[in-house]
């Protein structure tokens, strides 16, 4: 390598636990390159500004495709040691109420798996040989709606989140051989600006009696792309308080 600076790829990143996740990773002197749909903010106080920021809109196959070109440019050869596919969707209905199997039209199903499940793997096999040459890692961010029936994400958010723990089974199995580690980490009830009316009566169900910060999934993020993680791959770690003990 000519450059000892690690890289990471980063969706999803402009609130939430994804801007966790930049700091976290920023802070450890990675290079972190972030993906959204919309433009990179003025207001920001990320240092790193626009030069390492890349619009996509991943629900639009054209527009990931041309994204992942503009990340190889914007790379110039150099590896890619994470990536991260922490974006996703989970529509409401009119009055914010979850959408079931029946009231989820099949337009948004589409929609759903094209951002959730496709981005991903398309991400991934996009990046491969940057990600080979790193020996990098992926992190899918699914959700502890993956695994039971949440009160408030739909059923298309579930059962892609499912889906997207699969994959990150079978993606570990794949890219084993060529020294790329892939996991996932399964939140539960994370502390963001949105937080879904009867939260509080969940987190009075959950062992640790609280709500999880955006920092903590951040840390296991870093933690999962770390070399003290080296010989982890394949899993998917909860991070949800024992919710779901």
């Amino acid at each position: 390598m000519q450059n000892s600076r690690r890289n990471l790829i980063l969706t999803g990143a402009s609130r939430g636990i994804g801007h966790a996740t930049v700091k976290r990773f920023s802070s450890a002197g990675w290079r972190v390159i972030t993906c959204s749909r919309q433009p990179f903010p003025e207001d920001c106080p990320w240092e790193a500004g626009p030069e390492d920021h890349v619009v996509i809109d991943l629900a639009d196959s054209d527009s990931l495709s041309q994204g992942i070109k503009e990340i190889r440019e914007r790379l110039k050869g150099e590896p890619i040691n994470a990536l991260v596919n922490n974006a996703g969707i989970s529509p409401k209905g009119p009055d914010g109420e979850r959408l079931g199997a029946r009231e989820t039209p099949p337009a948004l199903w589409h929609k759903v798996f094209q951002v959730n499940f496709f981005a991903p793997i398309l991400l991934s096999k996009g990046l491969l040989d940057e990600l080979t040459r790193g020996h990098g890692t992926i992190l899918n961010v699914t959700s502890i709606a993956g695994s039971r029936v949440h009160p408030f994400a739909g059923a298309a958010y579930a059962t892609s989140k499912a889906a997207l723990a699969a994959l990150t089974r079978e993606m570990a199995a794949d890219l084993g051989p060529l020294g790329i580690r892939v996991n996932a980490i399964a939140p539960g009830e994370i502390n963001t600006a949105i937080l879904s009316p009867g939260t509080d009566k969940i987190v009075q169900e959950i062992p640790l009696r609280r709500l999880g910060s955006t920092e903590e999934v951040a840390s296991t993020i870093y933690f999962l792309c770390s070399s003290q993680a080296s010989y982890v791959t394949g899993t998917e770690v909860h991070v949800n308080g024992g919710e779901d003990l």
